[in-house]
């Protein structure tokens, strides 16, 4: 049944992979499998809201994924930062940038001791933490002179560590655009510029 369920998953085949993963989940609890098995099938049914754009299903079905493992493995072993950085960006989604801000600011010291600073997944990390700052509309000037800082930084290790071609630079890269677009604007006091920067950023 997971199989069949990340089969259809990766075919885009999202709402019928959410009833085979759905019904997986019933499964496995009544037959009383253990919870790293429980934990790892709500991941993917959070990921399958995610993709069906259901961000309020999928906060819900996340949480409940990052508190399994929390449980389970403790903060600092890679798959409980892993769904502490997904819950941030589901986080992101629905506007709720305070709280994906305060998730990420506990969760990257122990990303950064753990993993390093190169390491793939701590740049994202990085990246999500940036946008939760330029992006929020209570952004004040200074938190976007950091976001910019931040991702000017996190540019610079993704260049040396996976060079320019890599999607994970390139998706620094633009994300540095909007972010200093939104600045440029915000420092130049032009509202409707910064509008219409935040607009782009969330293309």
């Amino acid at each position: 049944m997971n199989q069949l369920g990340n089969g259809l998953y990766m075919a885009s085949h999202h709402e019928d992979a959410l009833s085979v993963m759905e019904a997986e989940l019933s499964m496995v609890r009544r037959l009383g499998a253990s919870e790293l098995n429980i934990v790892a099938t709500q991941s993917n049914i959070a990921n399958t809201y995610d993709a069906l754009g259901r961000f309020e299903e999928a906060l819900s079905m996340r949480q409940d994924t990052y508190s399994g493992w929390l449980k389970l493995k403790g903060d600092a072993h890679e798959q409980t930062l892993r769904e502490a950085t997904s819950c941030a960006i589901t986080l992101s989604k629905l506007q709720r940038y305070a709280e994906a801000k305060a998730l990420l600011l506990k969760t990257i010291p122990v990303a950064r001791r753990v993993l390093g600073d190169s390491h793939d997944f701590m740049l994202r990390m990085r990246l999500v933490y940036a946008q939760s700052l330029y992006k929020d509309d209570g952004a004040t000037l200074d938190d976007l002179h950091e976001a910019v800082m931040r991702l000017e930084d996190t540019d610079r290790t993704a260049r040396r560590v996976f060079g320019g071609a890599h999607p994970l630079t390139l998706m620094t890269e633009s994300t540095l655009r909007d972010a200093r677009a939104v600045l440029a604007a915000r420092a130049g006091d032009d509202v409707s510029a910064v509008g219409e920067a935040l607009r782009k950023a969330e293309v």
